[in-house]
């Protein structure tokens, strides 16, 4: 179900024109099962592209610590109808509207849907210089910003050269954590690494007391 502070989006998409072009930014927390999904990104960038071309729809894709942020830009009418479809799918939940308006030309032009990762170990070194700026972003929690931090996050990254995708940046994984990429999402094997370690840690602590 969404939460999107309904009365003011209602208000806000009454005083925009039909035929107007829009930006509306939502974040979601992806699901406990999604998480386990290995193919979740290639299956949404793929689903999208020839969908977001064929209405007119372009934006990013942005995941970190668990959640989605995503920027949708184009006509109204076209905009509203993708946020229903996005609502009702299982994949994620605790879906919140951060920012709607008009706007005069896209910031993001690619039919694409670009996708941006942001967590730091899952970037190469070529990627952290190029995302140092993205710092005051991280970790990223995003279902508190006002719209203000929006408009600054997505001005961040809208220049960037290319995007920190974990199959183009040449990312390498702790020995532990290889181990497990091929088992799970590659996004969740630093989480499965960590929670082996607390698992021991417990065990340890439990043997001294024997």
């Amino acid at each position: 179900m969404m939460s999107l502070q309904h009365i003011d989006m209602v208000r806000t998409l009454k005083e925009i024109e039909e035929s107007a072009l829009i930006q509306l930014v939502y974040v979601s927390s992806l699901t406990m099962m999604s998480r386990f999904n290995n193919s979740l990104f290639t299956d949404v960038k793929s689903r999208a592209g020839a969908n977001n071309e064929q209405h007119g729809i372009t934006g990013i894709l942005c995941y970190g610590n668990g959640h989605f942020l995503q920027c949708i830009e184009g006509e109204k009418a076209h905009v509203l109808v993708l946020l229903q479809r996005i609502s009702s799918d299982k994949r994620h939940k605790n879906i919140k509207v951060l920012l709607i308006q008009a706007i005069d030309q896209r910031s993001f032009v690619d039919w694409r849907m670009r996708l941006l990762f942001l967590e730091r170990w899952l970037w190469s070194p070529a990627t952290k210089e190029q995302a140092t700026q993205l710092s005051n972003f991280l970790s990223f929690a995003p279902h508190g910003w006002e719209p203000e931090r929006t408009e600054q996050f997505l001005q961040t990254i809208k220049n960037f050269e290319s995007d920190p995708h974990i199959r183009a940046s040449g990312i390498t994984y702790s020995a532990l954590s290889n181990m497990f990429r091929h088992i799970i999402g590659p996004h969740q094997a630093f989480l499965v690494v960590q929670g082996i370690l607390s698992l021991l840690i417990v065990v340890a602590i439990i043997l001294l007391f024997l």
